[in-house]
């Protein structure tokens, strides 16, 4: 048993790290679900950005498909998640961030029931993530929330202001694209200086890792508000 889920954990390594990940997700997808979820939430904390942002994927469609069939099972891994963005953890939780936000977008139940407590990681009142590294896989998780489901964000809207004029330049980046994203127009005057941000980041779009500038992120949201 024990070789089975090494040899499972390799399969699933060299499937993300192959760089055609519509392939991965297509294999994986045919992967017993709840023996590959233990490799892929390893895999979420990985340094290798390639296998890192595959699992992050792979965990939301993962989940979803686990919950049209055990909804109880799939918010066990969501609460797993949780505890790692826990102090009594004794963890950091790198990745968690990412894989809620992206196991939320994928499924509308688990998202009803989530999604405040993603929103929660964001506000000085709640359950607020100091670190910057955090912070930007958390900007990342919600900015996917508010692609598939702004009608869950969109009142916590007030919450990513403060992060558009953070130290840490995949903050603002992210924070610009979630506010173009749900629109919010108290933005406005900030996204007009970031268009001014030279700085990169890279990060998922879609199912590409992607290096934008700030400005350009910035340009996008107000163009999205006309």
């Amino acid at each position: 048993m024990k070789n089975y889920g090494r040899s499972l954990k390799k399969e699933l390594f060299d499937l993300l790290n192959r760089g055609d990940l519509d392939k991965a997700l297509a294999e994986i997808g045919r992967l017993p679900l709840r023996q590959i979820i233990n490799p892929l939430l390893s895999f979420i904390q990985s340094g290798n950005e390639r296998v890192k942002w595959g699992a992050v994927k792979a965990t939301g469609q993962v989940v979803a498909q686990l919950a049209e069939r055990d909804m109880e099972a799939a918010r066990v891994i969501v609460r797993r998640l949780m505890w790692t963005l826990n102090d009594e953890s004794g963890g950091i939780g790198w990745g968690s961030p990412e894989a809620m936000g992206e196991i939320l977008a994928a499924h509308s139940g688990l998202a009803q029931e989530y999604s405040h407590i993603l929103l929660s990681y964001a506000s000085e009142d709640g359950n607020y993530l100091e670190l910057a590294g955090l912070q930007r896989g958390l900007l990342w998780g919600i900015g996917r929330l508010s692609e598939s489901r702004p009608e869950v964000v969109i009142g916590a809207a007030a919450l990513f202001l403060p992060y558009l004029e953070a130290e840490d330049e995949g903050v603002r980046g992210l924070a610009a694209r979630i506010v173009g994203l749900l629109k919010v127009k108290q933005a406005v005057p900030v996204l007009r200086e970031l268009t001014e941000d030279e700085a990169e980041l890279t990060f998922m779009v879609g199912k590409t890792l992607t290096t934008l500038r700030v400005k350009d992120l910035a340009k996008e949201a107000l163009r999205s508000m006309g």
